[in-house]
Order: structure tokens, then C-alpha cells, then sequence
């Protein structure tokens, strides 16, 4: 009996499991595994349908294609069927002519305000000099030779030195024999003409870049200025975006060193210290450049001791330590900068002749001459020696450490008041 129950139990399942396979293939989803395969359908809507059966992937795609194909076809019609000009007002357009013009009157403008500067901080040499001159005229107004003999005074006591003046005075008495100084005028524009012309000495222009690294050697005695104008030249060098190498070549002043490490974290500037107080300069130096060429610098700065320049042991020191830059960077130092002081009047030149006896000059920066009335000495360093000046300096501020220019120089030196004409 068990048996046919059993027997039953298993016809009925497999009679159910057969009405199931019969049933399930229309209730499976298209193209599900077991299912019949679909009939293959037009995909095209039926005329007037705005909608298709794609999910929102589809239809944003389509929404890209249409706004696409939309910017298409208006800059197509853009192409094609311009939009009419429209006349530009006077005020927008461009006067090349006025443009120049304006560009001209700012750059005057800015000529001005450093011209203006640069009296200010000759003040003191003017009135030692060229207000002199301007007094010889008041009192003389016929040009002979006892005018001369008092120009010659005054130009004396100017510091401008013995020789300077004689070649100035030289000038004039020639131009006195061809009569052609008809006026105090005269005589007052061609002295301004030829120490103009002495002032400008021909040499290579000053051009960090033209080398890398920029090597710069700066001598002159104690007290000149040395450390503090290489700190304001670094200053001006790191803000034109150079990267600067400071030497602390001064090993014997340990308040040189400090005081150039100060200008480092100031500017920027990486210094290169003795390893210790009385260490050879020549070595801080030759490390300095090493340094320079190892990270990338653009410009190299040595300073170096400044003892009197009538001791012989200083001028072999700078001698060696020219030749070791020299051996460090072939063509090293590219220049040679003498800081003179320029309060010293005389002593000044006479420190130009030591120096550039003993080394190459290239340039002379006559530094605080905002403070004396002896500023007339460089026209003799400039006529004696055929050394340019570089930079002067009439302040402070790092910005009154000035690029020399004669032109400059010269309208600031004998520009006149309305009274004086």
C-alpha cells in the first residue's frame, strides 16, 4: 500500500513540473534565456509620435545632439546671413596717434619725477659747483680771459682735479680765440656739452644676463659703502626675478660678514660665509661661485676686505682672488665695481688710480652723494681714468642706489632755476 502512494506522490509531481514548462515561456521576459525569440520590429515611430521608448541616457544623448546640431546651424546662418554693423562710438576707437602720445607724456612724466629725485640728492654738489658757476656769470657778463681764470677756480675747488680742469679750461680758451662764446649762455652749454662727453665712457653695457652665473667683484676701502650697496644691488637684482649668490669675501671684519648675512635674509640672497673669522677670502669666494653654478644662480656678488688702499698686502689679496674667480668660472669676474665715497672729494680719485692700477676696473659706484659738495670728482674719475660709473648713490633707500646716467646726471647737475637764468 505504501508503495502506491509513493508511486502517486511522484506522478503528480512530474505531472505538475510538465504543466509548468508549458505555461512559463509566455510569461518570461524578451530575450530572456529559455524564451522565444522576438520578431524583428520596425524601429521607426509611426508617423506623429514625439516620443520614443528609450530611457533617459538616450534621451539626454539626443537632447546633446540636438542643442549641438542647434549651435551648428545658427553660427551657419551667422555665416551666411551676417548681422548688419553697427557703427562704433567715437569714444572706443582706437587713435593710434593719441595712444603714442599718451604713452610719450607718461614716460616724460616719469623722467621728470627722477630727475626731480636726482636734484634733490645733488643738491649739496650743486651748490659747490655749478651754483659757483652760475655766480662767476652774474657777476661778469663779457666773456674774456679773467673770466676763465675765476671758471678755473671755482672748477678746482669743485674736486674735479687738476688735469680735468685744465682740459676744461683748455676747451674754452679756444673757443674764446674763435670767437665763438658770445655769451655766458655759450660758455654755460659747452661746459655742460664736455663734461657731458667725459662722463659717458664707452664700455659694455651693464647686462646681468648676458652670463650665468653674473659674476661681480666690489672693492674699495673701509667705510666706502661696500657691503651696504651690494645688499641694494642684490635687493634690485632679486626683484628683476634673478637668483643672487652673496660672498663674504671681508673675512677680517666679522661685522661685515653679519651684516651681509642681514641683506641675504632681507633679499633673499643665499650668502656664502668664511668658515671662520680670518679665513681666506679667496676660498669663500671660490666657493661662492661653485655654489652659484651648483643651484642655478643667476648672479654672484663678492664682497672683499677694505683696508687703506696705500697697503700693498690688500692689493695682492684682491689680485688672488680675481685670478681664483677666474679659475672657478672661466672669464670670471665679468665685472669689477670700485665703491668710492664720494664726501672723500680728492681721496676719491686717488683711490680710483690705486685700485685700477692694482686690478681691471670696469665700473666705479660713487656712493653718498646726497651728503657732499664734492661730488664734482667724478668727472675726473670718468676723464682720468676711462672707468664708467655704474650706480651712484643719493639716499637710503635701496631705490636711490641709481643706474648712472650722463644725460640724467648732467640736466640734474646744471639745470637752473628761473632765478639763476
Amino acid at each position: 500500500m505504501q508503495i502506491i502512494v509513493v508511486i502517486v506522490v511522484i506522478a503528480l509531481v512530474l505531472i505538475g513540473l510538465f504543466v509548468f514548462k508549458r505555461k512559463a515561456p509566455s510569461q518570461l521576459s524578451p530575450g530572456a534565456p529559455g524564451s522565444p525569440e522576438k520578431p524583428a520590429e520596425d524601429d521607426t515611430p509611426p508617423a506623429g509620435d514625439t516620443a520614443t521608448e528609450t530611457g533617459g541616457e538616450t534621451e539626454a544623448a539626443e537632447q546633446v545632439e540636438a542643442t549641438e546640431a542647434a549651435d551648428g546651424a545658427d553660427a551657419t546662418d551667422a555665416v551666411e546671413e551676417p548681422a548688419p554693423e553697427e557703427p562704433v562710438a567715437e569714444g572706443v576707437r582706437l587713435d593710434e596717434a593719441a595712444e603714442t602720445a599718451a604713452a610719450d607724456s607718461l614716460r616724460e612724466a616719469r623722467r621728470d619725477r627722477k630727475l626731480q629725485k636726482l636734484r634733490q640728492g645733488l643738491a649739496k654738489t650743486r651748490g659747490g659747483f655749478i651754483d659757483k658757476i652760475a655766480g662767476v656769470f652774474k657777476e661778469k657778463k663779457e666773456i674774456d680771459a679773467d673770466l676763465l681764470n675765476e671758471l678755473e677756480e671755482v672748477l678746482i675747488t669743485a674736486d674735479i682735479g687738476a688735469g680735468t680742469t685744465e682740459w676744461l679750461i683748455s676747451i674754452l680758451k679756444g673757443a674764446l680765440d674763435k670767437d665763438e662764446l658770445k655769451s655766458p649762455d655759450a660758455v654755460w652749454e659747452l661746459l655742460r656739452a664736455e663734461i657731458q662727453h667725459a662722463l659717458t665712457v664707452e664700455a659694455p653695457a651693464w647686462d646681468p644676463a648676458r652670463k650665468k652665473p653674473f659674476t661681480i667683484m666690489v672693492v674699495g676701502v673701509n667705510g666706502a659703502g661696500k657691503t651696504t650697496t651690494i645688499g641694494k644691488l642684490a635687493s634690485q637684482l632679486t626683484e628683476q626675478g634673478l637668483k643672487v649668490v652673496l660672498a663674504a669675501g671681508d673675512t677680517f671684519r666679522a661685522a661685515a660678514v653679519n651684516q651681509l648675512e642681514i641683506w641675504g635674509r632681507r633679499t633673499g640672497s643665499e650668502v656664502v660665509p668664511p668658515q671662520k673669522e680670518g679665513a681666506d677670502p679667496a676660498s669663500v669666494v671660490h666657493d661662492a661661485v661653485k655654489r652659484a653654478i651648483e643651484v642655478g644662480a643667476d648672479v654672484v656678488i663678492a664682497d672683499t676686505a677694505g683696508r687703506l688702499h696705500t697697503q700693498a698686502p690688500l692689493m695682492e689679496e684682491l689680485k688672488k682672488i680675481h685670478r681664483v674667480m677666474g679659475k672657478a668660472l672661466e672669464g670670471a669676474p665679468h665685472e669689477v665695481l670700485l665703491t668710492v665715497d664720494a664726501t672723500t672729494g680728492q681721496n676719491a680719485l686717488q683711490q680710483a688710480r690705486e685700485f685700477g692700477d692694482a686690478l681691471p676696473l670696469t665700473g666705479v659706484i660713487l656712493t653718498k652723494l646726497d651728503g657732499t659738495a664734492k661730488g664734482g670728482v667724478i668727472v675726473g674719475i670718468c676723464h682720468e681714468r676711462k672707468i664708467p660709473i655704474r650706480f651712484i648713490g643719493i639716499g637710503e633707500a635701496k631705490s636711490d642706489l641709481r643706474a648712472f646716467s650722463a644725460a640724467d646726471f648732467v640736466d640734474a647737475l646744471f639745470h637752473r632755476d628761473a632765478d639763476d637764468e
